[in-house]
């Protein structure tokens, strides 16, 4: 037996080797059969339509101060303590709802603070929020 003899004719061969064509074929069909049902599915809705412009309406500040000897200001205004629940509820009914800035005085008791921290949550205000000064180096 010997292996790889040639044979000592020139002839041209004339059949095309169709395995690796099978082959290629096989595998683009698979990879078609798999791809398809994916291309193909999609859930038909109707999409709400938008502006893409930015609202500027931003919601205004509230400054409701406390000082040193536990009185009220309401933007600068001196208000009476028992007024205070009614202009938070109202400050909660509107729409875009404001930010509450609540500034203490360093030498008042923290409980005048917290008494307006409790009233603004009660109110319904959603964004509290403190004010204080940097510390000098």
């Amino acid at each position: 037996m010997a292996f790889g003899t040639q044979d000592d004719t020139d002839e041209v061969m004339n059949e095309i080797n169709m395995t690796p064509l099978v082959d290629v074929m096989l595998v683009l069909l698979i990879i078609f059969i798999i791809t398809v049902p994916v291309m193909k599915h999609s859930v038909n809705i109707d999409l709400p339509r938008a502006t893409n412009q930015p609202q500027d309406a931003k919601p205004e500040t509230v400054r409701l101060s406390v000082d040193a000897d536990g009185s009220y200001f309401w933007n600068e205004n001196r208000i009476p303590e028992q007024d205070l629940p009614r202009l938070l509820s109202a400050e909660a009914a509107r729409n875009p709802q404001p930010e509450l800035h609540i500034r203490g005085d360093k030498a008042v008791r923290y409980e005048r603070v917290a008494q307006a921290m409790a009233a603004a949550q009660q109110a319904g205000l959603r964004k509290i929020g403190f004010i204080t000064e940097p510390k000098a180096n």
